[in-house]
């Protein structure tokens, strides 16, 4: 899986996550996250990039409209059979 690291809004330390699994939907590049190594159960987040780039880094942002979310979890959910997303 690969690792980022991701610097919430505010805060001085980075979080990594791993990620599932990436999608473009209408345009938008959205990834599928987890904060647990490997095959553990973790928490999963997904992250839509952002249009402001610093430099070679991506930026992206966590979803937070529920119809937004619903919709992009359910692409997810159907392109990895394995997994069920709960919000």
């Amino acid at each position: 899986m690969e690792r980022i690291a991701f610097k919430p809004d505010g805060q001085d330390a980075s979080v990594d996550f791993y990620v599932l699994e990436q999608t473009t939907i209408g345009g938008v590049n959205y990834i599928l996250v987890t904060d647990a190594e490997e095959e553990e159960d973790g928490e999963a987040y997904i992250l839509k990039a952002s249009p402001e780039a610093d430099g070679d880094e991506q930026v992206y942002c966590m979803v937070e409209n529920e119809e937004e979310l619903a919709a992009v979890a359910g692409v997810f959910e159907n392109m990895l059979d394995d997994i069920d997303l709960i919000e």
